[in-house]
């Protein structure tokens, strides 16, 4: 297993619990991202009425749940067996396990929609076309993809969180870059949002990033 996949298993196994109950109404109190994921699922239901979606890095299940109340056949992964064991516990409808993006326990061209909601920001630049390239794989014609992201260059670390040691990266993207990532992999690139900084949450003090793209077909 690679080094920094090993790292980001290990920091969210320990805070699995603390990071759940902290962010648990994060997607309550963003009406914009609970738009963009509605306008997600919309899309991919009206091309593939039988569409079979999967989210990446699915954390404590908030996001993966909320799709699947708009009717899509949705489940999640998760490097981390603690988030994973947080997520089947708070939403016991909704399938998760534990699995890695840059190598998806999925056939090729098997889903209809991918979403990495705040996970792929935890990729080293070198591997991120590879896992752009899984996430292709994955896709049927006509599948789509839904990336969000912090903006900005360089990268934060985290030794520290909910007062426990961990070991974290997490990469700031530029929108241009990831577009371009985007197309290398063949993707189409269908939409493109940046949303400004909000004070009043905790994760969105620096601006956001959505990129929507398409696998042709």
């Amino acid at each position: 297993m690679r080094s920094h996949v090993v790292a980001t298993r290990t920091s969210y196994d320990a805070i699995a619990e603390s990071y759940a109950e902290v962010f648990r109404s994060e997607l309550d109190e963003a009406p914009l991202d609970r738009a963009l994921l509605a306008g997600f699922a919309e899309t991919v239901l009206r091309d593939h009425p039988d569409a079979e979606v999967l989210e990446v890095g699915s954390g404590p299940g908030t996001v993966t749940a909320y799709l699947h109340s708009l009717g899509l056949d949705v489940s999640g992964i998760d490097v981390s067996p603690g988030m994973v064991e947080v997520a089947r516990r708070a939403h016991p409808a909704v399938g998760f396990e534990v699995g890695d993006m840059a190598a998806l326990a999925r056939p090729a061209a098997g889903l209809s929609g991918l979403v990495a909601w705040y996970s792929f920001i935890h990729v080293p630049g070198a591997q991120r076309q590879d896992v752009l390239g899984e996430f292709y794989r994955v896709l049927r014609p006509g599948g789509h993809l839904l990336l969000a992201f912090q903006v900005g260059d360089g990268t934060l670390h985290l030794a520290e969180a909910f007062g426990s040691d961990i070991s974290l990266d997490f990469y700031r993207l530029q929108p241009d870059a990831v577009a371009g990532l985007l197309g290398r992999a063949g993707f189409e690139l269908t939409a493109r949002l940046v949303k400004a900084p909000e004070t009043t949450s905790a994760a969105s003090r620096i601006p956001q990033g959505f990129l929507m793209a398409r696998k042709p077909g």
